[in-house]
């Protein structure tokens, strides 16, 4: 599988502020790579280094195989973003936004137009292609960005927050796209997101503090690290309960029991096997591994 992105070693200063520390890492083909971090983490300073729009201290960034110091025109047009502000112009109506952003690809004509009905059937927003965009509710503006950064068929989707503040309805509309995109055209998406299930979902996932990598891998690796399993007990008595020996809380008419890993909640299943009638194993989630790296909570965007 090749590396779409390549990050070595990049360092990035404004002024006294050290935003990047020599970061490295890569994401890779078809890949759904998650980059998480509170805010003033590094994460917009390293995507917009990555776009082009801002220049690196030193380091290397490679984006399909091209280094970005010697062709970023180029590397420009396998890229799309959808940014966390809308660069969308409010008085133009979706069609004309579009159109204009499509010709600076090259994209004119019949070549527009089938373009154009496509990504809206997808997106479903084929009954606003003439509303102004400043008429357009925060789901649908959201829509025409995502459209706007599919325009020229990219190799790599670049998602700065797309979701937050949207309804629930929308968010799995985006996701749905997504996924269609990821398993039709091979996608590679490079998400940053303060919705940690959103997260749990990634293939790789980055964890960013103070602009150095703080923890990475896959979804699970990071459960398995930085959190332990929970058996919920169903129907049991809190004396019963105590012997276990484990930490518990009592959840409504349930005991919710902390256990390092599966294994140790397997030895306490066949231990007991007569208070395990009625029970659930879950791990935990992208939420603690995030408490337990950083110390802090994402909860839509700050940090607590």
């Amino acid at each position: 599988m090749n590396d779409m992105i390549r990050i070595e070693h990049l360092q990035k200063h404004f002024g006294d502020l050290h935003a990047v520390r020599d970061l490295s890492f890569r994401v890779r083909e078809g890949e759904l790579f998650a980059f998480l971090g509170v805010n003033g983490a590094g994460k917009s300073t390293t995507i917009n280094i990555i776009c082009g729009e801002l220049k690196k201290d030193s380091g290397k960034v490679e984006i399909c195989g091209t280094d970005l110091d010697h062709d970023p025109d180029s590397i420009k047009r396998t890229l799309g973003v959808v940014f966390q502000n809308s660069v969308l112009d409010k008085d133009l109506t979706v069609k004309d936004n579009l159109e204009s952003r499509a010709a600076l690809y090259g994209i004119h004509g019949a070549a527009f137009r089938a373009r154009l009905a496509e990504l809206a059937r997808m997106l479903d927003f084929e009954d606003l292609l003439r509303r102004p965009v400043g008429k357009l509710s925060g789901g649908q503006r959201r829509r025409i960005d995502i459209a706007r950064a599919l325009l020229h068929k990219p190799r790599i989707l670049i998602l700065d927050e797309p979701t937050t503040g949207l309804d629930p309805q929308t968010r799995n509309l985006l996701w749905r796209v997504i996924a269609d995109l990821r398993r039709e055209e091979h996608m590679t998406v490079f998400l940053t997101t303060h919705y940690m299930e959103e997260a749990a979902d990634a293939d790789y996932v980055v964890i960013l503090d103070h602009g150095e990598i703080a923890a990475e891998g896959t979804p699970l690796t990071l459960k398995n690290a930085y959190t332990g399993d929970f058996i919920t007990l169903y129907g049991a008595e809190e004396e019963a309960v105590r012997k276990l020996g484990a930490p518990y809380e009592r959840i409504r008419d349930a005991y919710r029991v902390a256990v390092p890993d599966t294994a140790a909640a397997t030895e306490l299943i066949l231990r007991y096997p007569e208070l395990f009638r009625d029970y659930e194993i879950t791990k935990g989630k992208m939420d603690d591994v995030f408490l337990a790296v950083t110390g802090k909570v994402l909860t839509g965007g700050e940090a607590k």
